[in-house]
């Protein structure tokens, strides 16, 4: 049975590359303190209402939240009018999320799901599929990325828009690591910095006031391929902001956000509008 508190990487952890390994990295004490990591208050004043514009600017209103992770996003959206299935690969997650969502006076409707095969477990069609906190990355094989896009691309309605952030891996890969988690990670007493990078790993140390460190090890993603992927599953227009800005210099973002849309969307010519990064 999985320890509680202790996550396991083996005898050599940067060579443990797998999504399956993810829940075994999530385990119960690491969960109970993210939410030190993420500081909600910090993050909402942060993010501002970027999600909830862009969604009601799109006239979306059924959104399905497949990385809900302790419930930032899902309580949010729901306390803005949206109505939000909460999803997540981690049952600790999901019960930390549902506990969130009770102290705000909600109750989040709430199921496991594996994104590779996500229609198997979750029913219905969605305005809205949204991916955040750089959950993405935790996908190490192109196959895995793939069917995962698939599957959001057909939890969508015909005009149904995918919602999914990145770090911005490109910088810390060719430039090395400056972020000051100004926009994601925000508890002034909490740090988390790669420990590891390579073109086929992000291994990030946190660390926390009482001592206790744990460790995520991720697939550092570029922009362009995430891009890339996105098109070649069948989304048609994508774009790109860096830390909810819609321009930015390609070094400064900490995140990228990309805005992927189902659907071809036409000028008043009637050309096709081009994405744009």
């Amino acid at each position: 049975m999985k320890a509680e508190h202790q996550q396991s990487f083996g005898k050599d952890p940067i060579a443990v590359r797998d999504s399956e390994h993810y829940q075994d990295e999530y385990v119960q004490s690491f969960v109970e303190k993210w939410d030190e990591l993420i500081d909600w208050e910090s993050r909402a004043e942060s993010e501002g209402r970027f999600f909830i514009d862009l969604l009601k600017q799109y006239g979306k209103s059924e959104v399905l939240d497949v990385a809900t992770g302790t419930g930032f996003h899902s309580v949010r959206l729901a306390q803005e009018g949206f109505q939000v299935i909460s999803a997540d690969g981690s049952p600790e997650m999901l019960s930390m999320a549902f506990t969130n969502g009770r102290r705000y006076g909600l109750i989040l409707r709430t199921a496991q799901a594996d994104w590779r095969w996500l229609n198997r477990d979750i029913n219905g069609k969605y305005d809205a599929v949204i991916c955040l906190g750089n959950s993405f990355t935790h996908l190490f094989s192109e196959r895995d990325r793939r069917k995962a896009l698939a599957e959001f691309y057909a939890a969508l309605r015909h005009d149904g828009i995918l919602i999914l952030d990145q770090r911005n891996y490109d910088s810390i890969l060719d430039d090395g690591f400056s972020s000051k988690h100004k926009y994601y990670y925000c508890g002034d007493r909490v740090s988390a910095e790669p420990e590891h990078m390579d073109e086929g790993l992000a291994r990030f140390r946190y660390s926390f006031p009482d001592g206790s460190k744990y460790h995520l090890n991720m697939f550092p993603l570029r922009k362009d391929y995430t891009r890339k992927l996105m098109r070649e599953v069948g989304f048609q227009k994508i774009e790109t902001y860096g830390d909810f800005q819609e321009t930015h210099p390609e070094s400064q973002p900490d995140f990228y956000i990309h805005v992927a849309h189902k659907h071809y969307e036409t000028d008043e010519e009637g050309e096709t509008v081009e994405d744009h990064a």
